[in-house]
């Protein structure tokens, strides 16, 4: 999935990158923005009645994030790695946070350990452990689920020694039929999707997540992604 960004069809990380804590110099920041440009339209069929229901998404368009990221993915080609594909990585990402994401519900920790950086997977750990099991399984994105992806923000590292790092913050709208409390999911917009009858239990919500993907460009070092960020939605934080 995550192999390398010209060889997007492995996900295997062999050994984590070092922490973004020794890595000082960032430029600019990865910040929280509001999503960027986003209209989706999906169609699903209820088994029940059969009949074709649309889900669209609409996410307020960004257009100075969407050309901040473009400028940035034209160094990474121009400085970096020049067979670099926004559209291969944006695939490999997808299967890399179902991937992460099932195992994650799970709770296969040690499946983890190559995959997600270890402080990170410390916090996973901690804050796993209060989910209830509807919470835990919302987690899981089936790749078939995933309404959407999109890079949120992209950044470049060189740390004391010139190392060269990049980070790209990845965003995922997908589909859940976890039975979540509202009261759950309070602060944050979740949308429900009823599937035939609208009297029927077979809904579904739409949950938000972040997944920060962290690899070395050092010239000799393997192209392996790491990924150093997980947020769900109000699920994980």
């Amino acid at each position: 999935m995550l192999r390398s960004v010209s060889r997007l069809s492995r996900f295997c990380v062999r050994s984590p990158l070092c922490p973004l804590s020794r890595v000082p110099h960032v430029w600019p920041p990865v910040t929280r923005q509001p999503p960027g440009p986003l209209a989706v339209t999906r169609g699903y069929s209820s088994q029940n009645t059969g009949s074709d229901n649309k889900v669209v998404v609409v996410g307020v368009p960004n257009p100075i994030i969407w050309f901040r990221t473009r400028i940035y993915f034209f160094l990474i080609r121009t400085y970096l790695d020049r067979d670099f594909s926004i559209e291969e990585f944006t695939d490999g990402a997808k299967q890399a946070f179902s991937f992460v994401s099932r195992l994650l519900s799970q709770c296969k920790y040690d499946a983890l350990e190559n995959l997600v950086a270890g402080e990170m997977l410390k916090e996973l750990k901690e804050k796993c452990s209060v989910l209830s099991d509807n919470c835990r399984k919302a987690l899981a994105a089936e790749s078939d689920e995933i309404m959407y992806s999109f890079p949120g923000d992209v950044a470049i590292h060189y740390d004391d020694d010139g190392r060269k790092f990049v980070r790209i913050l990845m965003r995922f709208w997908y589909l859940t039929y976890a039975d979540i409390p509202d009261e759950e999911l309070d602060g944050t917009k979740v949308f429900q999707v009823v599937m035939g009858d609208e009297n029927a239990k077979d809904s579904k919500r739409i949950l938000t997540a972040n997944y920060e993907f962290l690899r070395e460009f050092t010239q000799g070092v393997k192209p392996d992604w790491i990924i150093t960020r997980i947020e769900h939605s109000k699920l994980i934080e």
